[in-house]
C-alpha cells in the first residue's frame, strides 16, 4: 500500500512540474511576442502630453459633400479642437490618422451606409454634448492634430502583459510547492 502510495504520488507531482514548467515556457514565449509587437508601438508613440482640448466644431463628411476631392465611401465625422493654445484635428486613434487623414473618426461598419451614418451622428452628438474633454498631444511644435484616445498607452501595455504575469507567477508556484512537497516529504521519511 505504501509503495502505491508513493508511486502515484511521484506521478502527480511529475505531472505536476511538467504542468509549472508548460506555464513558464507558455509566459515566456508570450513575453517574447508582446517584446516585438505592442512594446515598440508603445515605444514608438509620440502621443504623451495629455492636455485638455475644446471642441470648436464637428461636421459629417459625405462623399456628396466633397465632389472633387479623394473622399472615403463612408460617412466619417470631422473635428476640430483647440488643444494646448493652437487649432488642431482630433483623430480617435493613432490607426484613424493613418486611415484617412480627412477623417476624425470613421465608423466600425462600413457595410451599411445607413448604420454607418448612424453611429457617426451618435458619436459627433457625444461631442457637441461634452465640449471639453481630455485629449492627447504630442511635443512636436508644427503638429496640428491630437488624439482623442491612444491605443498604444500605458494601460494597453498594462493589460497586454497582466495574462502573461499571472501564467508565469501561477507556473513558478506550482513548481515551488511541489519542490517544496519533495523536501517536506523526505524529512518526513527521515524521522
Amino acid at each position: 500500500m505504501g509503495k502505491k502510495l508513493v508511486m502515484a504520488q511521484k506521478r502527480g507531482e511529475t505531472r505536476a512540474l511538467c504542468l509549472g514548467m508548460a506555464m513558464v515556457v507558455c509566459a515566456v514565449i508570450t513575453y517574447y511576442i508582446l517584446g516585438t509587437t505592442v512594446l515598440p508601438l508603445y515605444q514608438k508613440s509620440v502621443w504623451t502630453q495629455e492636455s485638455t482640448c475644446h471642441l470648436i466644431e464637428t461636421n459629417i463628411r459625405d462623399q456628396e459633400e466633397l465632389e472633387g476631392k479623394k473622399v472615403p465611401q463612408y460617412p466619417c465625422l470631422w473635428v476640430n479642437v483647440s488643444a494646448v493654445g493652437r487649432w488642431a484635428v482630433l483623430y480617435h486613434t493613432e490607426d484613424t490618422r493613418d486611415q484617412n487623414q480627412q477623417c476624425s473618426y470613421i465608423p466600425v461598419s462600413l457595410e451599411n451606409y445607413q448604420m454607418a451614418r448612424a453611429d457617426v451622428e451618435k458619436v459627433r452628438a457625444n461631442f457637441l454634448q461634452q465640449k471639453v474633454f481630455y485629449c492627447f498631444s504630442t511635443t512636436r511644435e508644427n503638429e496640428t492634430s491630437v488624439l482623442y484616445r491612444r491605443l498604444y498607452g500605458p494601460q494597453a501595455l498594462l493589460f497586454s502583459l497582466f495574462w502573461p504575469t499571472f501564467l508565469l507567477t501561477g507556473g513558478l508556484l506550482i513548481i515551488a510547492m511541489v519542490k517544496l512537497n519533495r523536501s517536506l516529504s523526505i524529512l518526513a521519511a527521515q524521522r
